[in-house]
């Protein structure tokens, strides 16, 4: 449950740095939520959950064009799953907005390389725990 909570925030750094960093992304909080982090935490969750059931086979569906493309296609994905959450987070209440092709790339790049930073700083406990008998 640790390594989840863990992940989660993760990802809603990396949200939260994608909106401050590039132009074209707005996030506007609802007249609901007091503060901007809840609708940042959801987004958070809806990609989460986004990367962790369409990723796996989109991978798979789209492997011929990752190896011919040494793996520079993967971006294409992110771009696609960061767009498609912000979307999703519209039904939601969550007032992300994606201008264009190009910001939802900048914003997935970002979330992408935050995850892999935050990712080797906290590798320790994103470790799985042995279990004790």
């Amino acid at each position: 449950m640790t390594k989840f909570i863990l992940r989660w925030a993760i990802n809603a750094v990396g949200v939260f740095l994608a909106i401050r960093l590039v132009p074209g992304i707005h996030y506007a909080p609802g007249l609901t939520q007091q503060s901007g982090w809840l609708g940042i935490l959801g987004i958070a969750l809806i990609l989460g959950l986004v990367n962790a059931f369409l990723r796996p086979l989109l991978k798979f569906l789209t492997c011929p064009l990752i190896i011919l493309t040494l793996g520079l296609f993967t971006l294409v994905i992110n771009t696609f799953l960061f767009w498609l959450a912000a979307q999703i987070g519209q039904y939601f209440g969550i007032h992300l907005t994606i201008d264009s092709l190009l910001s939802a790339f900048l914003g997935g790049l970002v979330v992408s390389v935050v995850s892999v930073v935050l990712s080797m700083l906290l590798k320790d406990e994103l470790k799985p725990k042995p279990h004790r008998s």
